[in-house]
């Protein structure tokens, strides 16, 4: 369901879909960041699981992030870059949120 979700939202083997939640994502990151994408953010993420079907095998599943997956990695990592928590909007909660079926926001 993780993957069905993602491609829902977009994110396909093809590249992000025109008129997309990923294609509004995308946009919104790449203004807020002077024009570009940035490697290992939200979008860039969402693409690469999108394109590879592996969002569920990087742990991030319907009822929340297993335990010791590249997702709970992830989240780890930005949790410590940010005093313990992981910030809404960040990577994790995005791509959480859309494997979810959510917009990501």
């Amino acid at each position: 369901m993780a993957d069905k979700n993602v491609h829902k939202a977009g994110f396909t083997p093809g590249g992000i879909k025109g008129g997309s939640t990923g294609s509004q994502m995308m946009s919104k990151e790449a203004r807020s960041h002077g024009g570009g994408v940035p490697s290992g953010g939200p979008t860039s993420t969402l693409q690469e699981m999108g394109a590879k079907g592996s969002t569920h095998s990087s742990g991030f599943t319907p009822s929340g992030i297993s335990s010791g997956t590249k997702a709970s990695g992830m989240m780890s990592r930005e949790a410590k870059s940010h005093g313990g928590e992981t910030p809404k909007g960040g990577t994790t909660s995005t791509v959480q949120s859309v494997s979810m079926g959510g917009k990501g926001k």
